[in-house]
């Protein structure tokens, strides 16, 4: 399977006094408005770590039910956190908190299925960072 995805990004000004919006094409971003503050501070709007987390949070849960499903298991629920961690002009570390109910299944196996999404998402393969995994098992 091949596909494409777009997002647009458009600025205006300088790096700290400048702003910009974000668009994607689904629409779901549509001119999104980000800025110095909004990653740097505490101002309303996105930034480029929480969209790469979301990103993150979504392949890998994504994978790991396709994996489950290959093992003959479908999930109650799953729930992941991604927490991007942003040091010196770098992204060195992403961790992932996952909570996962899978009927049938027990702890040991879904802590190895989960290790096999969190080296087999391709938004993981994509990163240079270190990617932690914690996850819960609720039974």
């Amino acid at each position: 399977m091949k596909f494409n995805r777009t997002a647009k990004a458009h600025w205006e000004g300088g790096g700290k006094d400048g702003k910009g919006n974000l668009t994607t094409e689904s629409g779901v971003l549509k001119a999104s408005p980000y800025a110095f503050k909004t990653r740097f501070e505490d101002a309303v709007g996105t930034n480029p770590e929480e969209l790469i987390g979301a990103a993150h949070a979504g392949c890998f849960t994504m994978q790991l039910s396709f994996f489950l499903v290959e093992e003959g298991f479908t999930a109650e629920t799953l729930d992941t956190e991604a927490k991007v961690f942003f040091e010196d002009g770098s992204i060195p570390k992403i961790t992932l908190d996952l909570k996962g109910k899978v009927p049938g299944m027990d702890e040991a196996k879904f802590k190895e299925i989960a290790n096999k999404a969190k080296e087999n998402c391709p938004v993981s393969k994509l990163l240079k960072a270190t990617i932690e995994l914690n996850t819960t098992f609720v039974k």
